[in-house]
This record gives structure tokens, C-alpha cells and sequence, in this order.
């Protein structure tokens, strides 16, 4: 097949902090914020207020900008400071701000900057919130929400008219030297993380015919290659034979591409890595999925080739934590299949012998993704990691219960997950806790096998959950259903549309958090 040629890089974002006057910031650009709940200006809104004659006061006092979550007003300063615009971006109600506020607002100027082509944005959103978020937390962010709205997926796109800059330059900026050096460790880890998304955005974003297994996996030797402490190893199709991986094997066999099941390790300190707990994550990589044999409707199928954001988070947030150099071991385990049809297709009523040992009878070839996904799982077990998490667009019955906002959680350990909410309610990446426990266990057995690969049409979410319940052993164990959460359909005042990199700052969030816990 054919592959598209690349035509452009994604656009580069640089962010720093600088210690400067907000009125002598030379910028194209500076954002402020201003809560809907605040009868006056802030500080910073009332100091530019005087030098730009009174025109924020005015329309703040005249209700022509209220502040509301998400609303803007630009203010054009023909020289009487060194901006050449002031943004001030609405917050919404003070009480109920969060540090998502922040980062929203910071996704939405980013967004607009890119928009009207400048090159220099300013940003100095962290006053408005302060003291409600200490700095570090704020500029964090802030970072994190930079890279969200700024980012555009036009690698394939070759006209030039009306196109983007190729580059934009972000500084957060503040006068006080002491803040700034605490603005600088938040926006540190930020930066990372911010980078980490887009790059999950990025591969998730290609289609069929650039990703496919076989190129996933020489994405993923190019990220150990380039990121100091990771190795790579990628068992091709005879070895997963020679392994009895028989799961992904099945959701494989119908494609000329064959499967891979790819292994990143990251030793966070290779002098005390016997001590480190490990952590593995476990992410699906379904590069297409067609549904099989079990095929699914051609309406938005091309949205398929999102499939795969599981294991895109997973290797994401695995770079992540490698350059941020966490004291902990990852495994990041991406098992990568395409589901198609053809006459060497698994077929429904099969019996498949997993990694694990367990068989399986495969009643709807569209349930692909546990059947990957519990080889993976076992292999984490196999491996002895101490903690295992498991992150895929499963189910489409996870939309029908939680519709587009937020992911299911599922998992054998309350402590565990109780972890993953806080780490989501920290990340702006919102989960909700959904059972998995033995009655939907039992609807998963199987008349002729261990178990069959779907249950009855009530739950399904939670049963599928419950399925790869079963490969987990006595390790604690949680699933993230994403389905829904992988993708932004439409563009909004924040993002774009296309993948939304949706687990990248959840999991890296957690594994921050798991190493503050592990070494108090």
C-alpha cells in the first residue's frame, strides 16, 4: 500500500518564564484573567487600566465583558505599553475555580494566537488564581494547557494560503524574581508533559496507511533510541506464536500487516532499580479496526484509525516520565494489531488459547480489544509489576453511560483507584468509577471455553472490564475505557479537532503522584 508523504512539521512551541513588568512586556501579546464574580479589576487588570486610559475598567464596569469561563476580549494599546495587545480571559466564578480553570483559559489563548498568526504570546494567567493555586501548580498549567490549544495536525496538508507560522514563542511573566523561580519548576514539568500529549496526538492523528503495526513499532525503538534510560524490545508474529499469544494473534490474522506486541522499559535509576516499584502500563493498539468479520458500520469509520490512543498514551506518558526522570520502573506494553476481514480472519465461534493459558470463544470479532489486551495484562504479570493499569477505547457502552465526558474507571483495588481520580481530577482528564465484580465476571463464561469475548448487551463496559479482570491475577489492577475521550469531533475556543492525546497527562500525573507516595 501506498503511504503518504510528510509535508510539514508540526508546529514547534517553545515556553520559558521571564521576569519582567507586565506594562514594559515587549509581546505581541499578554493574557491576563479576570473572574465573572470580581466587580473590579485585579491588580494587574487596574495597573494596565491607568496606562491604557481607563478602557478595561470601562468595559468591565459597563457588563460588556462579565468574565464568564471561556469568553475573551482583546485590547489593541497603540503604544502607551510595550504590548501590542492585551487578552483578558474570562475565569468564571472565583470560588469554583480549579487548576483545569487555568488550564483551559491558557489552551484558549494559545488557540488564538496560533489563529492570528503571532509569534510572541505572554502569559500571566497565575495571578488571577494566586494565592487559590500555589505557583508551581498554576504554571504547570499553564504549560500543559499552552501545548493543548496551540496544536494543529496539518502534517499531510500542502496548501499555504491563510496557513499557519511555523513557530510560537510562549513566556510566562511575572516581576517578582522569588515567583518567577517557582513559576519556572511548575512550568518545567508542564513542558514535558504538554510535549508528551502532542506527540501522542501526532501518532494517534496518522492514518492506516502511515501506522500500521509494523511502523508503530519502529516508532516506538526510535523513542527508546532517543530517550536516555528506555530500551525497546518487539516480538514479531513467530515469536508471539512461540509465546502463545493467542489473542492478538486472532485479532491479527485477517490483515496482510502483521501484528506486534512492543515492550518499552524505562529503569528510573539503574543503581537502585532492584528497590523501585514497578509500574506497568498497558495500553490497545488497534492501528484499524474494521471491526473484523463482525464489520462494523461504514458511517465515521475512518475515526478507526484513533484505535490505537491507548497505546499511544502509554508510550506518551512513558517519555514522559523518562524526561522528567522519575525514580520508579515503567513498562509500557502496546500490543498493535489491525482488525480487518479476509478468508484468513479469526471467525465468530473460534477458540483461541491466550498467553495466560486461559481459552477464550470469540462470539463478535469486534470485541478485539480484550482479546489483545489480556495477553498484554498477563505479560505485565509475568513481568512482576507491582501495579498494573490498563488504558483503551474498549467500548462504545462506556458513551452510552458516561457520554463524552469523562473516561470509565474499573478496578480489583479502591485504593488504586481512588489514586487514578485524584491523579484525574489534578490532570483536567476526568474519570468516573463503574463496577467490574463477579456478577458481570459471570456473564463472561463461556459454554465450551474459559470464557467467550462478549457478554449480553446490557453493561457492557463493566463486563468487558470484568473479562480482562480475569488476566490480572493478584496484581492490582485498574481499567480505563476511553472510548469517546480519545477524540475531539468538533474544534472548540481550546483545541482542534482530531485526537485528543486524552491519558497522557492522567497516567503521568499518577506516576508522579506514585513516586511522591513511594519514597515519603
Amino acid at each position: 500500500m501506498k503511504t503518504a508523504g510528510k509535508t510539514k512539521e508540526i508546529i514547534i512551541v517553545e515556553i520559558k518564564t521571564r521576569q519582567v513588568d507586565f506594562s514594559r512586556c515587549d509581546t505581541d501579546m499578554l493574557v491576563i484573567g479576570h473572574f465573572s464574580d470580581s466587580k473590579k479589576p485585579d491588580r494587574i487588570c487596574f495597573d494596565l487600566c491607568k496606562l491604557l486610559e481607563g478602557d478595561i475598567g470601562r468595559m468591565i464596569q459597563l457588563g460588556d465583558f462579565k468574565g464568564k469561563e471561556g469568553t475573551s476580549a482583546i485590547f489593541y494599546t497603540n503604544g502607551r505599553i510595550a504590548p501590542n495587545r492585551v487578552l483578558i480571559m474570562g475565569l468564571g466564578e472565583k470560588k469554583k475555580a480549579t487548576v483545569d480553570t487555568v488550564r483551559k483559559a491558557a489552551a484558549t489563548a494559545a488557540n488564538k494566537a496560533v489563529g492570528m498568526k503571532i509569534e510572541r504570546l505572554s502569559l500571566a494567567l497565575h495571578r488571577a488564581v494566586e494565592p487559590k493555586l500555589d505557583l508551581e501548580t498554576a504554571a504547570r498549567a499553564i504549560a500543559e494547557g499552552t501545548f493543548l490549544g496551540s496544536y494543529r495536525y496539518d502534517e499531510y496538508v500542502t496548501g499555504t494560503e491563510n496557513g499557519r507560522l511555523g513557530a510560537l514563542s510562549v513566556e510566562i511573566v511575572e516581576p517578582d524574581e522569588q515567583k518567577r523561580k517557582k513559576l519556572d519548576a511548575g512550568a518545567a514539568i508542564g513542558i514535558v508533559i504538554g510535549r508528551a500529549q502532542s506527540y501522542a496526538r501526532t501518532i494517534a492523528n496518522r492514518p492506516g496507511n502511515v501506522i500500521n503495526p509494523p511502523a508503530l513499532a519502529e516508532e516506538a525503538k526510535i523513542l527508546a533510541r532517543t530517550t536516555p534510560g528506555m530500551t525497546c524490545t518487539i516480538f514479531d508474529e513467530k515469536q508471539m506464536s512461540a509465546k502463545g499469544m493467542g489473542g492478538i494473534l486472532a485479532v491479527g490474522s485477517g490483515s496482510k500487516t502483521p501484528p506486534r506486541f512492543i515492550v518499552l522499559k524505562y529503569t528510573g535509576n539503574r543503581s537502585q532499580a532492584q528497590r523501585l516499584p514497578t509500574v506497568g502500563l498497558v495500553g490497545k493498539a488497534i492501528t484499524f479496526d474494521s471491526g473484523g468479520i463482525s464489520i462494523k458500520p461504514s458511517a465515521n469509520m475512518e475515526q478507526m484509525k484513533l484505535d490505537k490512543s491507548g497505546g499511544i498514551a502509554v508510550m506518551a506518558t512513558i517519555k514522559a516520565a523518562a524526561e522528567l526522570k522519575l525514580p520508579v520502573n515503567i513498562y509500557a506494553i502496546i500490543p498493535s494489531a489491525e482488525n480487518m476481514p479476509s478468508g484468513s480472519s479469526c471467525r465468530p465461534g473460534d477458540i483461541v488459547t491466550t498467553l495466560s493459558g486461559k481459552t477464550v470463544e470469540i462470539q463478535n470479532t469486534d470485541a478485539e480489544g480484550r482479546m489483545i489486551l489480556c495477553d498484554a495484562i498477563h505479560y505485565a504479570v509475568k513481568e512482576d509489576c507491582d501495579v498494573i493499569v490498563d488504558i483503551a477505547t474498549l467500548t462504545g457502552s462506556c458513551m452510552v453511560a458516561l457520554g463524552k465526558y469523562m473516561a470509565g474507571l474499573m478496578s480489583n483495588d479502591e485504593v488504586l483507584a481512588r489514586q487514578l481520580q485524584k491523579a484525574a481530577e489534578q490532570s483536567g482528564e476526568k474519570v468516573w468509577p463503574m463496577p467490574c465484580t463477579d456478577e458481570y465476571a459471570e456473564e463472561m463464561k463461556s459454554k465450551i471455553a474459559d470464557l467467550k469475548n462478549i457478554g449480553s448487551k446490557w453493561g457492557g463496559a463493566c463486563t468487558a472490564a470484568a473479562f480482562l479482570r480475569q488476566f490480572a491475577g493478584d496484581k492490582k489492577w485498574a481499567h480505563l475505557d476511553i472510548a469517546g475521550m480519545d477524540v475531539f469531533e468538533k474544534p472548540s475556543d481550546s483545541y482542534t479537532e482530531g485526537s485528543s492525546g486524552f491519558g497522557v497527562r492522567l497516567l503521568t500525573t499518577y506516576l508522579l503522584n506514585f513516586v511522591n507516595r513511594s519514597h515519603k
